[in-house]
């Protein structure tokens, strides 16, 4: 039914539908198969009704149950019972309608899937918990006198209307929802092919079981059945049910098949009848929900591997996997190509450690072996070595499986070339360094700059003033350097710097530091020094600079003036440096070219 039609054209069809369809089903069934109490074997019209129940929309449910009702009645006067009977039936088939209905949409407040065993099992328990409730409404008429007797009339009653129900409602709703979606319309012709072959095989394999009794061979229609559920799914099982259910129900009825030729009544053939649909019942249905889902997963790993692969691939991260039990190893398609080695090729537990350079190796080993025992995770880098000899950077992560016991059953990790991470650092490493050394060198002497020279002192001061290690700084700069410039010009002005910083710094043990602070001025940092040896460093590095006869270049001959200040408790570098700057002002006022000691 589309909703195209005004509510209440849409109920009156629905109605129409249920009427036609409850009619003509109850009467079928009476006629074809009869049981005691004439109570036919299956009672499509049941599941029929269900079925329109859950596919119809709720306005149109109250009409239907009154087109339900009249056709119920109908067909049980027809079959020969009284009216008051029909009645009675007709109440129980409707009480069971709709406790089944508002059992699935308690327990199902969706769409009732039969692809989902959960919800198989809920239709299941509804459709069983309304069987009984009519069976039992049925049997209290019964002992009321308005039919036949005793418990049999509520076990036949009861097995009869939930066969209808469990076997007629799943293939009608799902070919109801294959047509409304169109599904059947996007199926190729080989599929449709297919489902023919399969469902027309299952009727012939039924009829050719059921309509003779000479050779048992009551499991070649649950073959059929299971086959139908294998390759078409739920709906493949619920249409052969029915297929197989409707063909035995009718060559039983007519006394043909094995179930007719059993020792005993009706009753006993039509119950026998009944258990044998509800075993391929519940082993069919249930069956290819599993299946249904089963597939579900199946795609699901297959999409997560794939994506799995596609992520190692991209960020050349690798796993594997050790049995700790069978000693073997695993590894991922990534992992072969970190190693350097093709997807597939047979690798062992040692030769993946082997593959380690010898100085990584061990610790490798040791980590592992820690972990084991541990059963902490863990984490190592190293360096591989590849068949075709390239050392590559890698770097590990993993977990131990632990078993029963709280044994170590297995160990897992990942692996992922690092290499271009290592020499990135590396190479970022050596910038930094280099704009480091660029940062704290005086680019025309090479020497340490201002800034160097000044964190070495700050450093060295508080070396001095935790340990009470001697410390001494010196200032010296170069006599009368004005006049250098002004009479050889500034390029031989700064050769005369670069060529006085080289002096001074040849004249001092490597402890000590030497550096430009500015213009033609110098500091010298005198570390675990006495007063004494440090006058004498001072003195020597003035008397160096001062008898340089050896001046290939023709530069003019230059003195310094110094002043020397001895670490005294001072707070600062600038107290320090501040007192060795009052001393070299002292020794321009005395002349020049000498060295003075602050007080």
């Amino acid at each position: 039914m589309t909703r195209s039609f005004t509510p209440r054209v849409e109920a009156a069809l629905w109605s129409l539908s249920t009427a036609l369809g409850y009619f003509l089903l109850a009467a079928l069934s009476l006629y074809a198969t009869k049981g005691a109490d004439n109570i036919a074997a299956v009672w499509p019209p049941s599941g029929y009704f269900l079925s329109l129940l859950l596919l119809m929309p709720a306005h149109a449910r109250a009409a239907s149950f009154g087109a339900m009702a009249a056709a119920s009645l109908g067909a049980n006067m027809w079959g020969g019972n009284t009216a008051l009977t029909s009645a009675a039936f007709t109440l129980a088939n409707a009480c069971e309608a709709y406790v089944a209905m508002w059992l699935i949409r308690r327990r199902e407040p969706g769409e009732l899937s039969f692809m989902v065993p959960r919800s198989v099992a809920n239709f299941c328990v509804a459709a069983i918990s309304a069987s009984i409730l009519s069976a039992s409404i049925a049997t209290l008429f019964v002992g009321l006198g308005l039919a036949g007797r005793s418990i049999d009339f509520f076990l036949s009653w009861l097995t009869t209307v939930s066969l209808g129900m469990l076997i007629v409602t799943p293939p009608i709703v799902m070919l109801a929802r294959l047509v409304t979606s169109k599904a059947l319309d996007n199926a190729s012709m080989a599929m449709k092919g297919e489902a023919l072959a399969i469902l027309t095989a299952a009727a012939a394999l039924t009829a050719v079981s059921f309509s003779q009794s000479y050779f048992p061979t009551t499991f070649l229609p649950a073959i059929a059945v299971v086959a139908a559920a294998y390759r078409l799914g739920p709906f493949g099982a619920a249409t052969g049910m029915l297929i197989v259910t409707v063909i035995t129900a009718f060559l039983t009825g007519q006394g043909e098949g094995p179930m007719a030729s059993i020792d005993g009544n009706q009753r006993a053939k039509i119950l026998f009848l009944q258990f044998y649909l509800l075993v391929l019942l519940f082993t069919s249905l249930p069956l290819a929900a599993l299946l249904v889902v089963q597939r579900r997963l199946a795609k699901r790993l297959e999409q997560s591997n794939q994506r799995l692969l596609q992520a190692e691939a991209a960020a050349h991260v690798g796993h594997w996997r050790v049995d700790l039990i069978r000693w073997t190893i695993q590894w991922s398609d990534q992992t072969y190509r970190v190693h350097g080695l093709e997807p597939g090729t047979p690798v062992g537990v040692d030769y993946s450690v082997k593959q380690y350079v010898e100085e990584d190796a061990e610790a490798v080993r040791a980590i592992l072996a820690a972990a084991v025992q541990t059963g902490e995770p863990f984490q190592f880098q190293g360096r591989i070595r590849r068949t075709d000899g390239e050392i590559r950077h890698v770097k590990s992560h993993g977990s131990i499986e632990m078993g029963r016991g709280g044994r170590a059953v297995g160990i897992f990790g990942t692996v992922q070339d690092v290499t271009e991470t290592v020499e990135n650092a590396r190479i970022l490493e050596a910038a930094r360094s280099a704009a480091e050394r660029v940062a704290n060198t005086d680019m025309l002497t090479g020497m340490p700059n201002r800034r160097h020279t000044l964190a070495f002192l700050e450093k060295a001061l508080a070396g001095a003033r935790e340990h009470g290690a001697p410390l001494a700084v010196a200032i010296f700069d170069i006599d009368h350097f004005k006049r250098i410039n002004d009479t050889f010009g500034h390029a031989v002005g700064d050769n005369v710097i670069r060529r006085v910083a080289q002096r001074a710094k040849a004249a001092l043990r490597e402890e000590d530091l030497v550096g430009r602070v500015g213009g033609e001025e110098f500091v010298c940092i005198f570390q675990r020094s006495s007063a004494q040896a440090a006058e004498m460093l001072a003195e020597r590095i003035r008397k160096t600079i001062e008898i340089d006869e050896a001046r290939p270049d023709g530069l003019p001959e230059v003195t310094i003036s110094v002043g020397l200040a001895i670490y005294d408790g001072e707070p600062d570098v600038e107290e320090l440096l501040h007192r060795a700057d009052q001393a070299l002002y002292a020794a321009k006022r005395d002349g020049r070219n000498r060295m003075r000691k602050a007080a």
